[in-house]
């Protein structure tokens, strides 16, 4: 149980953290000068995910299980979302500016990570245990040390299999959701 709960939180910290936007461009960028200044970007953002999973967590306990299961079905259809969309979308512009200041602000006003966090994050502390928590940060830990140290080593070309492998964790994910949030609402 262990091993299999902190797989899938691996798995999950590497959907959170790794589908092309605006953190990665800003990572991206910034690894191109040093692969520290493209991780201090990533653990800004992680900062601002364990904000996010602070409220997560404090609020669990409040949210019915009628709601949490419309929840479960929101968070897999806007996963099936964010996979279409980051197979059709271009990294964007990159910025000079990046650091963990930057990283923290962009992760507290990412809709994605907001709408990750309260879809997806629900529904990790009700149907999986701490070890997946503990993967997920793993998962995410792993993604802003080897993202940079990739950019900075081997320079362009990584984009398109970013998006293939975002992409596929991003499905995997959004029909795992969306099948237990179907059941739980069918039963």
């Amino acid at each position: 149980m262990f091993l299999y709960d902190y797989g899938l939180g691996i798995l999950l910290g590497l959907s959170l953290a790794g589908p092309p936007g605006s953190v990665n461009s800003i990572i991206a960028n910034e690894a191109l000068k040093s692969p520290l200044h493209g991780t201090l970007v990533g653990l800004g953002a992680m900062t601002a995910d364990l904000t996010f999973f602070a409220i997560v967590f404090l609020t669990n306990g409040i949210i019915s299980p009628e709601i949490l299961k419309v929840i479960y079905v929101i968070g897999g259809i806007f996963m099936l979302y964010l996979g279409i969309s980051i197979l059709r979308s271009k990294m964007p512009s990159k910025t000079r500016k990046g650091n963990y200041v930057l990283g923290v602000t962009m992760g507290l006003t990412n809709p994605f990570q907001i709408i990750w966090w309260f879809t997806v994050g629900f529904f990790l502390l009700k149907e999986l245990s701490i070890f997946s928590i503990t993967g997920l940060y793993s998962g995410i830990v792993v993604w802003t040390i080897v993202f940079p140290y990739v950019v900075w080593r081997f320079g362009t070309g990584y984009e398109k299999y970013i998006k293939i492998i975002s992409a596929a964790i991003i499905f995997a994910f959004a029909i795992y959701i969306l099948f237990d949030g179907l059941h739980l609402i069918l039963k």
